[in-house]
């Protein structure tokens, strides 16, 4: 993808249930590590680490006679690789994962990405390819994530990819957990070239690392 950022508030939501309290407590900043793929899985699937990228969501949370600024600090690592896109070859398959910090009081998880499922994470696309529609659930199915199983989904979508029109594969992965943040995937390629990415984006969700090797 080139550098737009997909999430931008997925937190945001959760926040709310704070009422002011982190603040109170000390914990009115929350920052997420960088996750990444190993270098093996990589260079093997042919993607290349392009940019690490942080995504603040800041929110006011309380009411008017108690609040306090509660700011979220998210990563995103981005992985990208040429394949053809009508008679050119650009960087038009995309593999991203994103940390956010887990944010808990009271053993209560107030960051909803923990629960969100692969649909509503879809929702939360602003990706690369200037526009995207007509988002469809084809499989689910389970993977292994940072040693932890759980569901990766395949959309199909309609994008405009520097002008070319393309049918798209979205694969998402609902959330696994590091010591510290939650940990989402998604990778994203042209159809035409399914038979071979769907098999490296499963490689590289497989070979997720807490943070980033170089």
């Amino acid at each position: 993808m080139k550098r737009r950022t997909f999430v931008a508030g997925a937190s945001v939501s959760g926040l709310m249930a704070l009422s002011g309290c982190l603040g109170v407590i000390g914990m009115d900043e929350h920052t997420s590590t960088p996750a990444g793929v190993a270098a093996t899985a990589r260079e093997e699937t042919g993607y290349e680490q392009t940019n690490v990228d942080e995504v603040v969501v800041e929110e006011t949370v309380g009411t008017d006679a108690l609040s306090e600024e509660v700011v979220v600090i998210n990563h995103l690592t981005e992985h990208e690789k040429a394949v053809g896109v009508g008679p050119l070859e650009q960087e038009a398959a995309v593999f991203v994962v994103l940390s956010t910090p887990q944010i808990g009081l009271a053993g209560q998880q107030f960051n909803p990405v923990e629960e969100m499922s692969a649909s509503e994470l879809v929702d939360l696309l602003e990706d690369d390819y200037d526009d995207i529609s007509n988002v469809s659930l084809e499989e689910e199915s389970s993977i292994t994530i940072l040693e932890q199983s759980t569901t990766v989904s395949r959309f199909s979508a309609d994008a405009v990819f520097s002008g070319f029109d393309l049918e798209v594969d979205l694969h998402v992965s609902e959330a696994v957990e590091t010591d510290d943040d939650l940990v989402v995937t998604i990778g994203v390629y042209p159809q035409e070239v399914r038979a071979q990415e769907e098999e490296n984006v499963h490689a590289l969700m497989e070979n997720v690392t807490a943070s980033i090797e170089e």
